[in-house]
């Protein structure tokens, strides 16, 4: 099936060592949907957790349906996400290990359904995101160098 990305979560790598992923289904209302077509999504602050044997998404930000009227639903309102038991069972071990969070990675179309990214990571330190960020500032300063060389 093809798959079309429709929004990418820019501090899920930055804030987590992402070490597991997992697909998952979202419920969404009409509206929601001709809103996600529009491309009206944000996952910034999006964290998913699992309550009485369910995983539900807070804080995914869906902007209301320009034409949706009085079908809109709430913009930050809390979603189900669609997994079987077993994937349900295996995440809630997971994250109950020290310091593991669900973090939507990724949102997208997989033919006509939409599906959520899950990753499974540990919190970075504040002294990881910076040795990362001057690994980059490296990368770019040789990148940079090598160019001007080569001309």
């Amino acid at each position: 099936m093809n798959t079309k990305l429709i929004a990418k979560n820019p501090n899920a790598y930055h804030n987590y060592n992402i070490e597991d992923k997992l697909e998952a289904g979202i419920e969404l209302s009409g509206t929601e949907i001709k809103s996600i077509r529009n491309g009206k999504v944000n996952l910034k602050d999006s964290y998913a957790v699992i309550k009485n044997g369910e995983a539900f998404i807070m804080g995914l930000h869906i902007s209301p349906y320009e034409h949706g009227n009085i079908f809109n639903k709430d913009p930050l309102r809390t979603r189900k996400l669609l997994l079987n038991k077993r994937e349900i069972n295996k995440l809630f071990g997971l994250i109950k290990q020290k310091g593991y969070s669900l973090v939507p990675v990724s949102m997208y179309f997989k033919g006509s359904l939409v599906k959520i990214e899950l990753g499974i990571g540990k919190g970075k330190k504040l002294y990881d995101k910076r040795e990362e960020i001057a690994k980059k500032e490296a990368n770019l300063r040789i990148q940079k160098e090598l160019k001007a060389r080569n001309q």
